[in-house]
């Protein structure tokens, strides 16, 4: 068994950190809030007083923060990662941020010779929970194949999307491909109660035909044809609007850097700013179907 340094035990990654700890892991954990380390503590974990003490003594390092700016930080800081490292200590990023940020990174840390992985997460906090997350994992095969154990304990799906960045890639395409698709299933939605047609019946023909997609089958924004689905339970976020909104702005920002268009990408971005700045940025990325039947 190995001793893992988590850093960031918010929402995703304490539940994370305690999948790693049910496999029989050593995990020493560093989060900003004392409530998160405690709840490690009272699951088996050791709190480390600064990223410097989780990093010390550890065989792999997993870090799950909500930006760009923070892994900069947290990783090539004076007292940092990279700076407490041992030689050969595997890097596991499974923050959401910008492709620049993580190839940034994990250049420093080879420069550095420590193995560098980005491996953000779809799934949400249930997925965490359970460890059914799906992880697209940017870096070399060597790297890879060293952290998949670990990533096996904390997903079902590990998929390498190639090189360095390209995990954070695959999440920001994905996440706008769902936040473009959940608009379009709502206006749907909300277009059939103007012409007088349930939303069960569009649900069963749609749901079998050719507008068939996973934020209609498995995430339908009205209450009702999906039981899990929050706009059963008053839009009770599992993935906030305000996430949402962030990984449509890092897609669009990787669009321009990359000289991609993507028009509705950056539409779904402005509706999503519209609805967030709303009020509506806890709650479920799906409740979005409300701002726009009062539009």
């Amino acid at each position: 068994m190995a001793t893992i340094g988590f850093i960031g035990l918010g929402n995703m990654g304490l539940p994370m950190a305690q999948n790693l700890l049910k496999a029989g892991h050593k995990v020493q954990g560093f989060d900003v809030t004392k409530a998160q380390a405690d709840a490690l503590v009272a699951s088996g974990g050791t709190a480390a007083p600064s990223v410097k003490a989780a990093v010390t003594g550890a065989e792999v390092i997993v870090t799950m923060l909500p930006a760009g700016q923070h892994v900069r930080e947290v990783y090539l800081g004076p007292d940092g990662v990279l700076a407490a490292a041992g030689p050969g200590t595997l890097l596991i990023d499974s923050s959401t941020i910008d492709v620049d940020s993580a190839r940034a990174v994990a250049a420093a840390a080879d420069g550095k010779g420590l193995p560098m992985l980005d491996a953000p997460v779809s799934g949400g906090t249930g997925g965490a929970q359970a460890g059914t997350l799906t992880f697209m994992v940017g870096g070399s095969d060597q790297a890879f194949a060293r952290a998949k154990p670990f990533l096996e304990k904390m997903g079902k799906t590990i998929v390498h999307a190639g090189g360095a960045g390209n995990g954070q890639a695959a999440k920001i395409c994905n996440n706008m491909i769902l936040g473009v698709s959940m608009i379009a299933v709502s206006e749907a939605f909300v277009l059939a109660e103007k012409l007088g047609l349930d939303a069960q019946k569009l649900f069963d023909i749609s749901s079998k035909s050719s507008g068939q997609c996973w934020s209609m089958t498995a995430y339908c924004p009205v209450p009702g044809p999906v039981a899990t689905s929050p706009a059963n339970r008053d839009y009770q976020a599992g993935f906030t609007a305000a996430m949402m909104l962030k990984d449509l702005k890092l897609a669009q920002d990787a669009a321009k850097s990359a000289g991609a268009a993507t028009p509705l990408g950056a539409d779904a971005a402005d509706l999503y700013g519209r609805y967030v700045e709303s009020g509506e940025g806890p709650r479920d990325f799906s409740g979005i179907i409300r701002f726009l039947r009062d539009r």
